[in-house]
């Protein structure tokens, strides 16, 4: 081994995870693309964005992160094209997730079960295709079990809730989801999500 080598093998800390640092650059990709381009070009730059998502997810087979963000830059991808050709997509994510689940449920804080149950009440029912309100809301508690207190869960719960008509419901999980408290190096991605859930509860209370 070349003294070069001894040099960089001294000074990499014992901690360092490269599967989490590569899954961190897809997250912040998908944070900048989703709240801070502009919608018409946000299709092109999700794509490219999905394909490295997948080269992370192939470099580090038996980790759930990867999959999980894969599922999730896949599902943004699917909302940003819309239509019926999104159907295979989001059939892509929702195979990601359960890939994830089967590795590791309690990753990222029960994050696959919370995108999974999006999928199921985004999603048409048959025949179009896979959604199913039950089912969703089953994934979508058992998130919301795991991170009680999380932004995600309880902006989807109450998302869910309202489209249910079960506006009353849905404005306790839309009031925490405003108030949760910031997630570390998640700035840009909390204060999207803050923003569309003061809007969703505006809506609720002008409904009350």
């Amino acid at each position: 081994m070349s003294v070069a080598c001894l040099g960089v093998v001294s000074i990499t800390p014992a901690w360092a995870d490269p599967a989490a640092d590569a899954v961190a650059t897809i997250q912040q990709g998908w944070e900048q693309i989703t709240y801070q381009k502009p919608p018409p070009e946000q299709p092109r730059l999700l794509e490219d964005l999905a394909s490295e998502a997948h080269r992370v997810t192939e470099q580090y087979p038996g980790r759930a992160e990867p999959l999980i963000w894969e599922g999730i830059v896949i599902s943004s991808l699917a909302g940003a094209r819309g239509g019926l050709g999104a159907l295979g997509l989001v059939k892509q994510a929702r195979s990601r997730y359960e890939e994830a689940l089967k590795i590791d449920d309690k990753a990222m804080a029960g994050s696959a079960y919370n995108s999974l149950g999006v999928l199921y009440y985004k999603v048409p029912g048959w025949p179009l295709g896979f959604g199913d309100k039950k089912k969703a809301d089953e994934l979508l508690n058992r998130a919301l079990s795991m991170n009680p207190g999380g932004i995600d869960p309880n902006f989807f719960y109450g998302d869910f809730l309202l489209e249910a008509g079960r506006t009353r419901d849905a404005m306790p999980y839309l009031e925490r989801a405003v108030n949760a408290p910031p997630r570390p190096g998640r700035q840009v991605a909390d204060d999207g999500r803050r923003s569309e859930a003061k809007a969703l509860l505006q809506k609720a209370r002008s409904q009350m």
